[in-house]
């Protein structure tokens, strides 16, 4: 086809395009079919298939769906002569979105997954959104309105990040539409949701200016009007919106009385281009046989040119390769040093970073621990329980990031102790109980009674997997159900495997994000990280945390109808009858009236630190005196007769470490405590050989705060 036919044919196509959005269905009709005859008689199937697209979406929008339906299926012939995978899916989108008006629904799911499939294949994100909208639209049309809003949920990060504005405003205004379907207990909270859905929808039609739009918004208008109990208001955006559907209704019977013609000829024409074809294709082969003789001829010649050349360069580009490979060995020993280096720094880096973080935030969680103690006013309690909260998720957050460090640096190593697997998992989902009821989720449990009573692992790290992928789902459903499954699936002697299933009626997960949810810092998008919050970094702890325990992670989702995480492993029987040796979850108990009197020093360089332990003690009628430095500390001893020091690490002048170490040289017995925001794992014989009876890390719980030191004093 010529430059300037094919120039216009794209005119005509702009023209309708444009004309469709101001439903100027006339004008459409027109230039569609001035770009159906540039291409009638052509070879390109992709150009035809483009208008007879163009001419589906105009019959869909004049609520024409059988000949819309027609119009995709002439499409799809040309589309599968071609290899054009991508306009293909198109054609699929659409057809299942016409079908799904015309109320074939079976058909229109299958042509909507099948547009799914070639749109994973080809990692395109943009038309997987529309795809994921339009399963909304299949949900909301078959009355199912809350699996509609997971699919519509699902789909709008994705238009939002392919700026699809049009895309977005349409699925607001359904979303709107299905919050007002939803018949269920919370229907305030629905209605509400309508309400911002709505705006969403109306703030997008105003700013640009998307008119044709504006129609069906008074109908959603007018039902949450009514909801309100605004008759009088309800009354007048209905007569509006019955007012302005007839006169479009009009504009749709003229428009179909005008279209109903327009490709009558067209059969007559495939039946002289046909006969044209043959007689050319006679014509041409007499000219192909003779061109192809002597084309063959020079290949011959011109291949065995080319065959001698490459033996002679064989031999130079074999020595060339064998020096680049020696060039690329160096570079990557060198690379492999720089990565390790730049692991080195990055651990240290977590490690400094994590402890100047749990310095202040002692002093957080230690001053607002004593501010709820001295019974606040009713508001102020709330204010100190916010903060409260505050501090425990940035805690959460700094031990997260340590947990990982430690997992990368392969410094975690697996416990042995006797659990009750059964009590385990019923503690995480009373954890998790009140954030399932905040969002509006039931927590089920379906546990194989079959299981053994007494297991013997890791209860803790298997808690820590389990509290990532539980809450993880808990975050990501809204009115849905997380269902956490525990089956047995062999027993041999003294081990038993099970499989481990938390599956939920979520936003799900795309299959492009998929591939990348496991990485540390990884979500589902930039979107679902601000609606949601988070790190990214608990699905990266459970992988590397059952990697570790010889297990592995798996996932199923598919977007807006849920995700299900599962993994198998296996535990070792024991045979103790007497319970958890795990003190996880122990009972405290502790003698407070014991520790009345008894003398402690404090050692802490930090004035609030200083200030906020002494208060701690204090309230339990603790003797207290403080040491600003080591070599304070040292004096004090010898002065005073303390029951027991609590010792700081990181202080100026000499240490922590090195001023136990000096005490011990006069003072073999005295009882001497780290309290330290360092991370101790790593480091505990350091500790223990420095002569520390215990070690307590900052910021602690008050209740092990105390439990250790009554242990150690008892134990001295």
């Amino acid at each position: 086809m010529k430059q300037d036919t094919l120039s216009q044919f794209y005119n005509y196509q702009t023209i309708a395009n444009n004309a469709i959005l101001d439903q100027d269905f006339e004008s459409a009709i027109i230039h569609l079919n001035e770009a159906l005859q540039l291409v009638i008689n052509s070879d390109d199937n992709i150009l035809k298939s483009d208008v007879y697209l163009n001419f589906a979406k105009l019959q869909y929008q004049i609520h024409n769906y059988k000949k819309a339906a027609a119009e995709v299926l002439n499409a799809i012939i040309f589309l599968k002569k071609e290899d054009n995978q991508l306009k293909l899916g198109q054609a699929y989108n659409l057809y299942g979105l016409v079908l799904t008006k015309l109320k074939d629904y079976k058909k229109a799911e299958t042509y909507l997954k099948d547009a799914d499939i070639i749109f994973t294949s080809l990692n395109n994100e943009k038309n997987q959104a529309i795809t994921i909208y339009y399963f909304g639209l299949l949900e909301l049309e078959k009355n199912n309105p809350s699996v509609a809003i997971n699919y519509l949920e699902a789909a709008l990060p994705l238009l939002k990040s392919n700026n699809l504005k049009y895309k977005q405003a349409e699925l607001y205004l359904y979303e709107a539409f299905a919050f007002l379907k939803l018949n269920n207990l919370n229907n305030a909270n629905n209605l509400l949701s309508a309400k911002a859905a709505f705006n969403n929808y109306n703030l997008l039609v105003t700013k640009n200016s998307f008119s044709n739009l504006k129609i069906e918004g008074y109908r959603v208008e007018s039902q949450i009007a009514s909801r309100e109990n605004k008759p009088q208001e309800a009354s007048t955006l209905l007569d509006t919106y019955l007012q302005e559907k007839e006169l479009l209704y009009a504009l749709y019977i003229q428009a179909i009385s005008k279209s109903s013609g327009y490709d009558s000829n067209i059969g007559d024409k495939d039946e002289i281009i046909a006969s044209q074809q043959k007689e050319i294709n006679k014509n041409q082969k007499s000219i192909y046989f003779s061109k192809m003789t002597t084309g063959l001829s020079i290949a011959l010649i011109i291949i065995l040119s080319l065959l001698a050349l490459s033996l002679f360069k064989n031999n130079n580009l074999r020595a060339k390769a064998n020096d680049l490979l020696k060039d690329k060995n160096v570079e990557l020993t060198i690379a492999k040093e720089k990565a390790e280096r730049a692991s080195l720094a990055k651990a240290e880096f977590l490690s400094t970073i994590t402890h100047e973080l749990r310095t202040p935030l002692y002093a957080v969680t230690g001053l607002t621990h004593l501010l709820l103690e001295e019974d606040p006013k009713p508001n102020q309690k709330e204010h100190l329980n916010s903060l409260k909260f505050s501090g425990e998720y940035l805690l959460s957050l700094i031990n997260n990031i340590l947990d990982l460090n430690k997992l990368e640096a392969n410094k975690v190593e697996i416990e042995k102790t006797t659990f009750s697997l059964k009590k385990r998992i019923n503690d995480v989902l009373i954890t998790l109980k009140k954030t399932a009821e905040d969002r509006k989720n039931s927590l089920t449990l379906e546990y194989d009674e079959s299981i053994p009573e007494k297991l013997i692992g890791d209860p803790l790290k298997l808690s820590q997997v389990l509290i990532n992928l539980i809450g993880n789902s808990v975050k990501f459903t809204q009115n849905g159900e997380v269902t956490i499954r525990i089956n047995k699936l062999s027993s041999v002697k003294d081990k038993v495997n099970l499989h481990v299933e938390i599956e939920d009626t979520g936003v799900g997960i795309s299959m492009q994000k998929q591939k990348s949810i496991f990485e540390t810092f990884n979500q589902g998008s930039l979107q679902i990280n601000r609606k949601f919050g988070g790190s990214g970094l608990g699905l990266s702890i459970v992988k590397n945390l059952l990697e570790l325990m010889n297990s592995k992670v798996y996932l199923e989702s598919v977007l807006g109808q849920g995700s299900k995480f599962w993994f198998d492993i296996s535990f070792n029987i024991s045979e103790d009858t007497f319970g958890d040796t795990d003190l996880g979850n122990k009972a405290y108990n502790i003698d407070y009236k014991s520790l009345e009197k008894v003398s402690i020093l404090v050692v802490e360089d930090n004035k609030i630190n200083q200030m906020i332990t002494k208060k701690i003690l204090e309230k339990h009628k603790i003797i207290c005196k403080v040491a600003d430095n080591g070599l304070d500390a040292i004096k004090m001893v010898k002065e005073n007769d303390f029951k027991l020091i609590l010792m700081d690490i990181h202080m100026p002048g000499i240490s922590g470490i090195e001023t136990t170490q000096l005490i011990r040289e006069f003072d073999k017995k005295l009882p001497i405590i780290a309290l330290t925001a360092v991370t101790i794992d790593e480091n505990l014989d350091e500790f223990y050989k420095a002569g520390f009876n215990e070690i307590i890390p900052k910021p602690f719980k008050p209740e092990d705060f105390f439990e250790k030191i009554s242990y150690t004093l008892k134990a001295s």
